[in-house]
């Protein structure tokens, strides 16, 4: 769609410009919804394996555009490119799974007590669903909020990230390259300034029937309210302050490895990161040891020269987050055991040792290359402080006891929780969310079939009726 208007997204390391987009007006947006409900007539009259084959193409698509996406992302978000291609790998699964799904968006035939009604519950395509995609894991969250509403029949609209928008754009091509009909699949770009209005604009739209959001809280709340005005359902994927437990018979070495990655992959902006360590002061001392060694390793640097495992963060406003939750901790008599000076967007792995409950590291999303550990007397005490959050996205547990791992995991108030595995977990098939201020609603596998389809219930007589009056 054209427009004379643009916006610039700057490279956080270098300052310089990344990408220029069109900043659309709401008299666009709206019009890139119209677009999306003309469409909606012919994509959803379309049968499943008309539909699974235009979703393989679009996952080839994706495929082949591997080196763009490592330049998008690395020049607008900082991403090193083992994050941008891990990203392209799980979206082309996604998009494939989605193909999958599109023959198991089934129904059933209910026994009915009135003699000669056949009665069936029939999932059908909603209308057009609103995606809203974040820019940490762009492609990976980009490409969900659109494969399945496709797979079930729905025309779309992703509403792309200010922060990475030619990453979200690659997107868009891909479909668009796979032969999908016009107005299928659809981007709304727009300037940061412009973002309440044009998301609002785009919910209040009467042919937007479902939306799905993932981000923070804060917004995720807002969305949440706007949609109730219009009684349409919203699944919502937000913040996290995910605890890894590691009980007195853990593997040690398995857990150091686990806690390493889940906390300081792509420098912690992950939903899923591990903020909190929460380890039972039998083993403290020997975790930390371990850990402290495991983390010293972990260089970072520019992500360009692919050199070290932690590249930059998304921009300043990240580093002065987390430097002020680092601050309030050590204030409070915490202990630093990794870290140092940033270098601009270049953050290094930070430990904070000894974190209590009152300490704003222990409430506050970081989502940056900060862990904080917290010291638990025994089992019962790490499962109280794993719960002591608003958050409930993921969590994981560290034991030998695989049948304890079980019985813990079922205590802890999170939407996903791993036993001996790391809270950084994704997979496309798995029903994917959290609870309490982390959300609702589930992307994934028939879960997400679900969310994106409306089950109606109808019925045929095939006797003659009898009725009171």
């Amino acid at each position: 769609m054209s427009t004379t208007q643009t916006f610039e997204r700057l490279d956080p390391m270098t300052g310089a410009v990344a990408t220029t987009a069109p900043a659309m007006t709401i008299a666009q947006a709206q019009a890139t919804a119209d677009a999306a409900e003309a469409a909606f007539a012919g994509w959803s009259a379309l049968g499943p394996n008309a539909r699974r084959a235009f979703l393989t193409k679009a996952a080839d698509a994706l495929a082949a555009r591997g080196d763009a996406f490592v330049q998008a992302m690395m020049g607008e978000i900082g991403a090193t490119e083992g994050w941008a291609r891990f990203n392209l790998m799980l979206a082309v699964g996604i998009v494939r799974e989605a193909a999958a799904l599109t023959t198991q968006i089934g129904g059933e035939v209910i026994p009915s007590d009135k003699p000669g009604c056949i009665a069936m519950a029939l999932r059908e395509p909603a209308g057009v669903v609103l995606g809203i995609a974040p820019w940490n894991a762009p492609i990976i969250l980009g490409v969900r909020a659109i494969a399945t509403p496709l797979a079930c029949g729905n025309t779309v609209i992703l509403k792309a990230s200010e922060t990475c928008p030619r990453t979200h754009g690659l997107i868009i091509e891909a479909f668009a390259d796979a032969g999908l009909p016009e107005g299928v699949v659809n981007v709304v770009t727009n300037a940061p300034a412009d973002a309440p209005a044009i998301v609002g604009a785009l919910i209040d739209h009467p042919a937007v029937r479902r939306v799905n959001f993932t981000g923070s809280t804060a917004v995720g709340k807002i969305i949440a309210k706007r949609c109730a005005e219009h009684l349409k359902p919203v699944l919502l994927e937000l913040g996290g302050k995910a605890p890894l437990i590691v009980l007195d018979d853990a593997d040690l070495d398995e857990a150091v490895k686990a806690a390493a990655f889940g906390a300081f992959m792509n420098q912690g902006q992950i939903c899923m990161s591990t903020e909190r360590i929460i380890v039972v002061d039998a083993i403290a001392e020997a975790f930390i040891d371990k850990f402290k060694t495991k983390v010293g390793g972990m260089a970072v640097g520019d992500p360009r020269e692919g050199k070290t495992p932690l590249g930059a963060v998304v921009d300043l406003k990240t580093v002065g987050h987390v430097e002020s939750l680092v601050a309030d901790a050590l204030a409070a008599g915490a202990v630093q055991v990794n870290g140092g000076a940033s270098n601009g967007v270049l953050m290094p792995a930070t430990v904070v040792d000894k974190v209590t409950p009152d300490m704003k590291l222990f409430r506050d999303e970081s989502f940056g290359p900060v862990v904080a550990v917290i010291r638990a007397r025994d089992e019962a005490h790490a499962i109280e402080l794993a719960n002591d959050t608003e958050y409930g996205l993921s969590a994981a547990v560290f034991t030998r006891d695989t049948a304890r791992g079980l019985k813990v995991a079922r205590q802890i108030k999170s939407g996903i929780c791993h036993v001996n595995g790391p809270t950084v977990h994704d997979e496309a098939q798995m029903p994917f969310g959290g609870v309490k201020a982390s959300g609702y609603g589930r992307f994934g596998g028939k879960a997400g079939i679900d969310a994106f389809t409306e089950l109606r219930w109808i019925t045929i007589e095939t006797q003659p009726g009898h009725y009171p009056i």
